[in-house]
């Protein structure tokens, strides 16, 4: 192996051009391609554009929203549904919830019980 090729398997991210194939962009987010082809159908604002031989060209604003939603679905624990109308209202200008509702509920709920146990033990 020559100089050149260790340092192209060294490359984590692709160069910078305008548009980049699934294999990259899989490298380049620590994700399998079947999971990026998944979440086109899960999240309609994905959507890479196609070459004639069908193959996917993604953008960098695409990989960038990738990456979003990976922080999401793993950084903040949401659910599918969850991360597709949080980032709905982000894209409608809304400023989402720091807290879904659920949590709400849960802490709520964990809220009467600590106060009935403070109540009872005074």
């Amino acid at each position: 192996m020559s100089a050149t090729d260790t340092t192209k398997l060294k490359l984590k991210r692709p160069p910078e051009r305008k548009y980049y194939a699934i294999s990259d962009v899989a490298i380049e987010t620590d994700l399998q391609p079947y999971v990026l082809r998944f979440w086109e159908k899960e999240f309609p604002m994905l959507r890479p554009k196609k070459n004639r031989a069908g193959n996917r060209q993604y953008q960098r604003r695409d990989i960038e929203l990738i990456m979003r939603i990976k922080h999401l679905l793993y950084g903040e624990g949401y659910t599918i549904e969850g991360a597709r109308q949080r980032l709905r209202a982000e894209s409608a200008g809304e400023k989402a919830p720091p807290e879904s509702l659920k949590t709400r509920k849960m802490i709520g709920e964990v809220r009467r019980e600590l106060e009935a146990i403070v109540e009872m033990l005074s």
